[in-house]
Protein backbone atom coordinates (compact mmCIF):
# COMPACT_ATOMS: atom_id res chain seq x y z
CA UNK A 1 0.00 0.00 0.00
CA UNK A 2 2.81 1.92 0.85
CA UNK A 3 4.57 1.72 -2.41
CA UNK A 4 1.15 1.96 -4.54
CA UNK A 5 0.71 5.28 -3.22
CA UNK A 6 4.04 6.46 -3.94
CA UNK A 7 3.76 5.46 -7.32
CA UNK A 8 0.15 7.12 -7.72
CA UNK A 9 1.92 10.64 -6.08
CA UNK A 10 5.09 10.13 -8.25
CA UNK A 11 3.20 8.86 -11.68
CA UNK A 12 0.85 12.34 -11.30
CA UNK A 13 3.83 14.27 -11.47
CA UNK A 14 3.98 13.67 -15.15
CA UNK A 15 7.40 13.65 -15.97
CA UNK A 16 9.39 10.43 -14.13
CA UNK A 17 9.90 7.14 -15.41
CA UNK A 18 8.58 4.98 -12.20
CA UNK A 19 8.92 1.16 -12.25
CA UNK A 20 7.03 -0.68 -9.32
CA UNK A 21 8.49 -4.08 -8.61
CA UNK A 22 6.26 -6.13 -6.96
CA UNK A 23 6.60 -9.88 -6.29
CA UNK A 24 2.81 -9.81 -5.58
CA UNK A 25 2.54 -11.39 -1.77
CA UNK A 26 2.59 -9.41 1.97
CA UNK A 27 0.50 -8.81 4.67
CA UNK A 28 -2.67 -6.81 2.10
CA UNK A 29 -2.95 -9.75 -0.08
CA UNK A 30 -4.15 -11.66 3.26
CA UNK A 31 -6.77 -9.31 4.73
CA UNK A 32 -10.12 -10.01 3.65
CA UNK A 33 -11.62 -6.31 4.85
CA UNK A 34 -9.73 -3.08 6.44
CA UNK A 35 -12.39 -0.89 8.19
CA UNK A 36 -10.41 1.35 8.49
CA UNK A 37 -9.89 3.33 5.73
CA UNK A 38 -11.65 6.74 4.91
CA UNK A 39 -14.29 6.52 2.44
CA UNK A 40 -14.65 2.76 2.72
CA UNK A 41 -17.29 2.00 6.42
CA UNK A 42 -18.17 -0.89 4.58
CA UNK A 43 -14.66 -2.46 3.64
CA UNK A 44 -12.61 -3.66 0.99
CA UNK A 45 -10.09 -6.29 0.74
CA UNK A 46 -6.81 -6.17 0.44
CA UNK A 47 -6.35 -7.97 -3.24
CA UNK A 48 -9.45 -5.23 -4.02
CA UNK A 49 -7.42 -2.19 -2.87
CA UNK A 50 -4.21 -2.97 -4.41
CA UNK A 51 -5.71 -3.69 -7.99
CA UNK A 52 -7.71 -0.60 -7.67
CA UNK A 53 -4.04 1.19 -6.50
CA UNK A 54 -2.52 -0.45 -9.55
CA UNK A 55 -4.92 0.99 -11.81
CA UNK A 56 -4.61 4.20 -10.80
CA UNK A 57 -1.26 4.40 -10.64
CA UNK A 58 -0.97 3.35 -14.22
CA UNK A 59 -3.38 5.69 -15.39
CA UNK A 60 -0.59 8.39 -14.86
CA UNK A 61 1.59 5.89 -16.93
CA UNK A 62 3.51 3.86 -14.09
CA UNK A 63 5.07 0.76 -15.12
CA UNK A 64 4.47 -2.48 -12.71
CA UNK A 65 6.83 -5.96 -13.29
CA UNK A 66 6.37 -8.83 -11.41
CA UNK A 67 9.70 -9.76 -9.47
CA UNK A 68 11.02 -10.64 -6.07
CA UNK A 69 14.42 -8.60 -5.94
CA UNK A 70 16.94 -10.90 -4.29
CA UNK A 71 20.22 -7.97 -4.55
CA UNK A 72 20.66 -4.59 -4.02
CA UNK A 73 23.93 -2.84 -4.67
CA UNK A 74 25.15 0.63 -5.59
CA UNK A 75 25.60 1.55 -9.14
CA UNK A 76 27.36 4.39 -11.11
CA UNK A 77 24.89 6.95 -9.89
CA UNK A 78 22.36 4.85 -8.45
CA UNK A 79 20.97 1.25 -7.82
CA UNK A 80 20.70 -1.62 -9.72
CA UNK A 81 18.72 -4.68 -8.25
CA UNK A 82 18.71 -8.20 -9.59
CA UNK A 83 15.43 -9.98 -9.47
CA UNK A 84 14.67 -13.58 -8.88
CA UNK A 85 13.50 -13.42 -12.54
CA UNK A 86 17.47 -13.16 -13.15
CA UNK A 87 16.27 -9.54 -14.38
CA UNK A 88 18.47 -6.41 -13.55
CA UNK A 89 16.78 -3.18 -13.04
CA UNK A 90 18.38 0.55 -12.44
CA UNK A 91 17.32 3.59 -11.22
CA UNK A 92 18.33 6.93 -9.50
CA UNK A 93 16.28 6.63 -6.81
CA UNK A 94 14.64 4.01 -4.96
CA UNK A 95 11.68 3.84 -2.22
CA UNK A 96 12.23 0.18 -0.28
CA UNK A 97 8.34 -0.72 0.75
CA UNK A 98 9.00 -4.33 1.67
CA UNK A 99 6.88 -4.55 4.78
CA UNK A 100 7.03 -7.39 7.32
CA UNK A 101 5.39 -10.90 7.18
CA UNK A 102 3.22 -11.83 10.53
CA UNK A 103 5.27 -15.64 12.13
CA UNK A 104 1.87 -17.92 12.23
CA UNK A 105 1.27 -21.47 12.33
CA UNK A 106 -0.01 -23.21 9.33
CA UNK A 107 -3.42 -23.91 11.00
CA UNK A 108 -6.43 -25.24 8.81
CA UNK A 109 -9.17 -22.78 8.49
CA UNK A 110 -6.94 -19.58 9.97
CA UNK A 111 -6.07 -17.61 6.80
CA UNK A 112 -9.97 -17.39 5.59
CA UNK A 113 -10.30 -14.98 8.88
CA UNK A 114 -7.66 -13.20 8.51
CA UNK A 115 -9.34 -9.42 8.41
CA UNK A 116 -12.73 -10.55 8.64
CA UNK A 117 -12.84 -11.66 11.74
CA UNK A 118 -9.38 -12.61 13.05
CA UNK A 119 -6.77 -9.43 13.48
CA UNK A 120 -3.03 -9.28 13.65
CA UNK A 121 -3.31 -5.52 14.68
CA UNK A 122 -4.87 -4.01 17.79
CA UNK A 123 -4.64 -0.39 16.39
CA UNK A 124 -6.10 -1.45 13.06
CA UNK A 125 -8.89 -3.61 14.01
CA UNK A 126 -9.43 -3.73 18.34
CA UNK A 127 -13.05 -1.80 17.51
CA UNK A 128 -13.82 -5.13 15.61
CA UNK A 129 -13.56 -7.50 19.13
CA UNK A 130 -16.04 -5.18 21.07
CA UNK A 131 -18.54 -6.90 23.05
CA UNK A 132 -17.47 -10.21 21.10
CA UNK A 133 -16.35 -13.66 22.55
CA UNK A 134 -12.63 -13.29 21.52
CA UNK A 135 -10.24 -15.57 21.21
CA UNK A 136 -6.20 -14.63 21.65
CA UNK A 137 -4.32 -17.29 19.87
CA UNK A 138 -0.50 -16.74 20.02
CA UNK A 139 2.63 -17.91 21.30
CA UNK A 140 4.15 -17.39 25.27
CA UNK A 141 4.64 -13.59 26.70
CA UNK A 142 3.25 -11.85 23.12
CA UNK A 143 0.01 -14.02 23.41
CA UNK A 144 -0.23 -12.48 26.46
CA UNK A 145 0.88 -9.29 26.22
CA UNK A 146 -2.08 -8.92 23.24
CA UNK A 147 -4.72 -10.52 25.15
CA UNK A 148 -4.03 -7.57 28.32
CA UNK A 149 -4.44 -5.43 25.46
CA UNK A 150 -7.73 -6.48 24.00
CA UNK A 151 -9.27 -8.09 27.05
CA UNK A 152 -10.99 -4.58 27.95
CA UNK A 153 -12.76 -4.39 24.74
CA UNK A 154 -14.06 -8.20 24.35
CA UNK A 155 -16.94 -9.35 26.04
CA UNK A 156 -14.94 -12.26 26.64
CA UNK A 157 -11.57 -13.40 26.06
CA UNK A 158 -9.96 -17.03 26.12
CA UNK A 159 -5.75 -16.74 25.65
CA UNK A 160 -4.66 -20.21 23.80
CA UNK A 161 -0.76 -20.86 24.01
CA UNK A 162 -0.84 -22.40 20.65
CA UNK A 163 3.35 -23.23 21.36
CA UNK A 164 3.19 -24.08 24.85
CA UNK A 165 5.95 -21.04 25.18
CA UNK A 166 6.79 -19.67 28.91
CA UNK A 167 4.77 -16.96 30.09
CA UNK A 168 6.01 -15.00 32.77
CA UNK A 169 4.29 -15.84 36.22
CA UNK A 170 3.72 -11.65 36.41
CA UNK A 171 1.46 -12.15 32.76
CA UNK A 172 -0.12 -14.90 34.85
CA UNK A 173 -1.23 -12.63 37.75
CA UNK A 174 -2.40 -9.76 34.93
CA UNK A 175 -4.24 -12.09 33.00
CA UNK A 176 -6.22 -13.47 36.26
CA UNK A 177 -6.77 -10.30 37.31
CA UNK A 178 -8.31 -9.14 34.04
CA UNK A 179 -10.41 -12.37 33.75
CA UNK A 180 -8.70 -13.95 30.59
CA UNK A 181 -9.19 -17.73 30.56
CA UNK A 182 -5.61 -19.30 29.64
CA UNK A 183 -5.02 -22.53 27.77
CA UNK A 184 -1.97 -23.96 27.03
CA UNK A 185 -3.19 -26.45 23.75
CA UNK A 186 -2.44 -26.81 20.30
CA UNK A 187 -5.22 -25.16 17.79
CA UNK A 188 -5.25 -28.09 15.07
CA UNK A 189 -8.10 -26.36 13.08
CA UNK A 190 -10.30 -22.96 13.39
CA UNK A 191 -14.21 -23.79 12.56
CA UNK A 192 -15.33 -20.71 10.09
CA UNK A 193 -18.35 -20.21 8.03
CA UNK A 194 -17.99 -19.70 4.42
CA UNK A 195 -17.58 -15.95 4.54
CA UNK A 196 -14.89 -16.51 6.74
CA UNK A 197 -16.70 -15.60 10.14
CA UNK A 198 -14.99 -17.66 12.88
CA UNK A 199 -17.22 -19.88 14.90
CA UNK A 200 -14.67 -21.48 17.35
CA UNK A 201 -11.09 -23.41 17.68
CA UNK A 202 -10.18 -27.26 17.75
CA UNK A 203 -7.91 -28.00 20.13
CA UNK A 204 -6.03 -31.48 20.52
CA UNK A 205 -7.90 -32.77 23.44
CA UNK A 206 -10.63 -32.92 20.42
CA UNK A 207 -12.48 -29.51 22.50
CA UNK A 208 -14.02 -26.94 20.37
CA UNK A 209 -13.85 -23.10 22.45
CA UNK A 210 -16.51 -20.96 20.32
CA UNK A 211 -15.26 -17.75 19.84
CA UNK A 212 -17.19 -14.95 17.31
CA UNK A 213 -13.80 -12.85 17.07
CA UNK A 214 -9.80 -13.54 16.84
CA UNK A 215 -6.60 -11.81 17.10
CA UNK A 216 -3.03 -13.84 16.55
CA UNK A 217 0.09 -13.13 18.81
CA UNK A 218 2.90 -15.28 18.04
CA UNK A 219 5.64 -12.75 17.90
CA UNK A 220 8.91 -13.17 15.40
CA UNK A 221 7.86 -11.55 12.95
CA UNK A 222 9.68 -11.10 9.82
CA UNK A 223 10.31 -7.75 8.64
CA UNK A 224 12.01 -7.74 4.95
CA UNK A 225 15.02 -5.38 5.75
CA UNK A 226 17.38 -7.43 3.76
CA UNK A 227 17.61 -5.45 0.96
CA UNK A 228 18.09 -2.13 3.05
CA UNK A 229 20.82 -4.12 5.16
CA UNK A 230 22.75 -4.41 1.48
CA UNK A 231 22.47 -0.92 0.54
CA UNK A 232 24.13 -0.37 4.11
CA UNK A 233 21.02 1.56 5.63
CA UNK A 234 21.20 2.37 8.87
CA UNK A 235 18.61 -0.38 10.72
CA UNK A 236 16.63 -0.56 14.23
CA UNK A 237 17.41 -2.89 17.12
CA UNK A 238 14.37 -5.01 15.53
CA UNK A 239 15.35 -4.64 12.21
CA UNK A 240 13.09 -1.75 11.18
CA UNK A 241 14.34 0.60 9.07
CA UNK A 242 15.30 4.45 10.29
CA UNK A 243 14.43 7.35 8.10
CA UNK A 244 13.80 10.90 8.31
CA UNK A 245 10.60 11.61 10.33
CA UNK A 246 9.83 14.52 7.48
CA UNK A 247 11.14 13.04 4.90
CA UNK A 248 11.47 9.22 4.89
CA UNK A 249 14.92 9.24 3.67
CA UNK A 250 17.31 6.73 5.00
CA UNK A 251 21.09 7.57 5.78
CA UNK A 252 21.75 6.48 2.17
CA UNK A 253 21.42 8.81 -0.18
CA UNK A 254 18.26 8.52 -2.46
CA UNK A 255 17.30 5.51 -0.48
CA UNK A 256 13.70 5.77 1.18
CA UNK A 257 11.33 3.60 2.55
CA UNK A 258 7.58 3.66 3.69
CA UNK A 259 5.10 1.40 5.23
CA UNK A 260 5.69 -1.56 7.56
CA UNK A 261 9.47 -1.30 6.34
CA UNK A 262 9.88 1.74 8.21
CA UNK A 263 10.01 2.31 12.46
CA UNK A 264 7.11 1.49 13.07
CA UNK A 265 3.47 2.13 12.36
CA UNK A 266 1.67 -1.34 11.05
CA UNK A 267 -1.42 0.58 9.46
CA UNK A 268 -2.44 0.91 6.35
CA UNK A 269 -3.51 4.72 6.54
CA UNK A 270 0.49 5.56 8.16
CA UNK A 271 1.89 3.61 5.17
CA UNK A 272 -0.37 5.24 2.87
CA UNK A 273 0.99 8.49 3.94
CA UNK A 274 4.53 7.29 4.34
CA UNK A 275 4.60 6.63 0.84
CA UNK A 276 2.72 9.78 -0.27
CA UNK A 277 5.59 11.82 1.66
CA UNK A 278 8.66 10.34 0.33
CA UNK A 279 7.03 10.57 -2.98
CA UNK A 280 6.84 14.12 -2.82
CA UNK A 281 11.11 14.15 -1.25
CA UNK A 282 11.71 11.44 -4.00
CA UNK A 283 10.29 14.19 -6.44
CA UNK A 284 12.34 17.61 -5.08
CA UNK A 285 15.37 15.30 -5.47
CA UNK A 286 14.88 13.88 -8.59
CA UNK A 287 14.19 17.64 -10.23
CA UNK A 288 17.52 18.95 -8.68
CA UNK A 289 19.24 16.14 -9.91
CA UNK A 290 18.19 16.72 -13.52
CA UNK A 291 17.52 20.63 -13.26
CA UNK A 292 20.77 21.29 -10.90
Amino acid sequence: MAGLQAAIQLGRYSVHRILVVDAGTGRSTLCREYHNLLGFPEGISGEELRSRGRRQAESFGVEFTEDRIVQAEKANEGFRFTGASGSRYECRTVLLATGLSDRYPDIPGLEPTFGRSVYVCPDCDGYEIQDRNTLVIGSGNPGANMALLMAERARSLIYINHEKAHVDEEKHRLMHQAGIRYMEQEVTEIIHENDGYIQGAMLEDGSLVEAERGFIAFGGNHVHSELAEQLGVELHHNRHVEANPRSKMTNVEHVWTAGDLGVHSELVTAAMGDGAIAAVWINKTLRKLEHG
